[in-house]
């Protein structure tokens, strides 16, 4: 590749390589300014289930993230034990964000 086209390409990578960076950061920045981190952390439980137990029990379910998107926004127990998880409205965390804050836990492995 001759200098001038590697010149160009070369700040495109880094920018490409940013972008797909950004979106496990933004999310889990969502997560820690929603407060969700008061009850749940990655791989331990806590008040609720680690985030690494959810991805598991909902890995390969197609309908996981509306599921957990609904069960954020109305709160409820019983799945994860009895404390109960108080409901969540777009007061707390906006739809965009909790859809991005379900997609980045549901990738967790």
């Amino acid at each position: 590749m001759n200098k001038k086209l590697s010149n160009l390409f070369m700040p495109l990578l880094a920018v490409s390589a940013l972008a797909m960076a950004t979106p496990s950061i933004a999310s889990e920045a969502i997560v820690k300014k929603a407060r969700c981190v008061a009850c749940h952390t990655v791989d331990a439980k806590r008040v609720g289930p680690a985030y690494k137990d959810v991805a598991t029990k909902y890995r390969g379910d197609a309908g996981a993230p509306d599921k957990l998107f609904a069960k954020v926004r109305a709160g409820g127990s019983g799945n994860w034990g009895e404390v109960p998880m108080m409901p969540h409205g777009t007061d707390k965390i906006s739809d965009d964000d909790l859809k991005a804050a379900v997609k980045w836990i549901l990738a967790l492995e």
